[in-house]
C-alpha cells in the first residue's frame, strides 16, 4: 500500500503537471472516471462491482468546467498540505479549510458540503488514491472482538480484553498491523445489539471466531478490516442478517461492494463472503411463530424484486451474484411469495440462547449458507 508521502508525491505531479500545461498556454483537462451506475459493472472475474471505463472532461477554459475545476484544485492542495503536515483531516475540515469567497467577487467556494465531498471522490477516482491513503479519516461505526491483536503507533490491542465493550474499527485501520489471530471464521453481524449479546454470551470465545459489526450499512473501514480477514489470514466470512432485502443487501455490500463506492471494491469487497442467514426457509426450517413475522411493506418489496431485474441498458442482471444463484432467487421469490420479513431477534422465541447455542453453530457446522 502506498504510504502518506507516495500519496503526497503523486498529488503533487498530477497538479504540477496541470499547473505546467496552463504556464503553456496549453488546455489543461482533467479526466474523471464517471461514478454512476451506469458505469458500474461486474467484474466476473474478481466476483466484485467496479468502475468502467466511461469518464468526463473537467475543462479549465470552459464556462460549465471552470468552476468544479477550481474547486477540485483546491481541495487537492488542501489534502496536500495536510499530508506534507502529518495532519489527518475529516471530510467536514476539508470543507471549511476550502470554504471561503472569493476574492473580488460575492462567490462561495463550495455552495455547501454535499458538493465538496463529490469533489473529494472525484480526487479519488481521478488519482488513484483513496481516502485512506490520503490519510483523510471518515466516519467509523465498526467494532471487532475475539482473538486477535494488533498494533498501532507502537501498542498492542487484545481484542480479547475488553470486557463486555469492543475494539472500534478506526478509520485509518490498514495503519494498524495485525499481529497474531487465533480464529477459525469470521462472523460479520448486521445489528450491533446482535452484536453485543454474542459478545456478553463470549460466543467468539467458544466458537473460536472473530466478531465484527458494521451496525447496519457497514462503513468503508470495517468492510475494510473483513477484507483484510480474509487475504491475510485466509478466514472464511459469515454475514448474518435480518430476513429481509435490505438485510439481504447489506450482505450483498460486503460480498461485492455497493455502486457508490465501485472504485473502492477491490480493497473493500469479500467475494468470498457466504451469507449465514436469517433466510426466508430459515422461517419455515426453525419454526419461527407466524406472529414473530412481520408484514413486508412497499419498499421492501420493491427492493426485493430490485434484486432480480435486469439492467434496461445491457441487458445483464444488475447482482448477478443473485440473479445467477438458484439458492438466492429461491429466497428472493419466496420472500415475494409470502411477503413476509423477519429480524433476527425473532430466533428469541426459541429462548434467548438460541441464536449463539443452537442456530449459528449448526448453520456451520452443516455448511447451510449461500453464497
Amino acid at each position: 500500500m502506498e504510504t502518506f508521502d507516495d500519496a503526497a508525491k503523486k498529488l503533487r505531479q498530477i497538479f504540477s503537471d496541470l499547473s505546467s500545461e496552463i504556464v503553456e498556454l496549453k488546455q489543461p483537462v482533467m479526466r474523471i472516471p464517471l461514478r454512476t451506475a451506469s458505469n458500474t459493472i461486474f467484474d466476473e472475474k474478481r466476483e466484485i462491482l467496479t468502475i468502467g471505463q466511461k469518464a468526463c472532461e473537467r475543462r479549465f477554459n470552459e464556462m460549465s468546467g471552470v468552476r468544479p475545476f477550481m474547486q477540485t484544485c483546491l481541495l487537492a492542495r488542501a489534502i496536500y498540505e495536510a499530508l506534507k503536515n502529518d495532519d489527518h483531516p475529516t471530510i467536514r475540515d476539508l470543507y471549511y479549510y476550502t470554504l471561503h469567497t472569493i476574492e473580488g467577487t460575492e462567490v462561495e467556494t463550495f455552495n455547501n458540503q454535499d458538493e465538496s465531498n463529490s469533489i473529494f471522490q472525484d480526487i479519488e477516482v481521478m488519482t488513484g488514491l483513496l481516502r485512506e491513503q490520503m490519510g483523510v479519516v471518515a466516519e467509523s461505526r465498526g467494532a471487532m472482538v475475539g482473538e486477535i491483536v494488533l498494533e498501532s503507533k507502537g501498542n498492542k490491542i487484545d481484542c480479547s480484553k475488553f470486557g463486555i465493550g469492543a475494539f472500534n474499527i478506526p478509520s485509518l485501520c490498514d495503519q494498524i498491523n495485525i499481529l497474531e489471530v487465533d480464529a477459525e471464521y469470521v462472523l460479520v453481524v448486521e445489528k450491533d445489539a446482535i452484536f453485543q449479546r454474542l459478545n456478553d454470551y463470549e460466543y467468539w470465545r467458544k466458537n473460536r471466531c472473530l466478531l465484527i459489526t458494521g451496525k447496519g450499512q457497514a462503513d468503508r473501514a470495517t468492510r475494510r478490516m473483513v477484507r483484510r480477514l480474509s487475504d491475510e489470514f485466509a478466514l472464511p466470512v459469515y454475514v448474518l442478517t435480518d430476513a429481509d432485502p435490505f438485510g439481504w443487501y447489506i450482505y450483498s455490500t460486503y460480498r461485492a461492494g455497493s455502486i457508490s463506492l465501485s472504485y473502492e471494491s477491490f480493497r473493500l469487497a469479500c467475494p468470498k463472503a457466504k451469507f449465514l442467514g436469517m433466510s426466508m426457509t430459515d422461517l419455515e426450517k426453525y419454526e419461527i411463530p407466524k406472529d414473530h413475522l412481520i408484514k413486508a411493506n412497499d419498499v421492501d418489496i420493491k427492493r426485493a424484486r430490485e434484486l432480480l431485474v435486469k439492467d434496461p441498458v445491457t441487458k445483464k442482471p444488475r447482482y448477478p451474484w443473485f440473479c445467477n444463484s438458484k439458492q438466492w432467487r429461491q429466497e428472493i421469490r419466496l420472500f415475494l411469495d409470502k411477503k413476509v420479513k423477519a429480524e433476527i431477534e425473532a430466533k428469541s422465541s426459541k429462548g434467548f440462547r438460541f441464536l449463539s447455542d443452537v442456530y449459528l453453530p449448526e448453520k456451520i457446522r452443516n455448511k447451510d449458507w449461500i453464497k
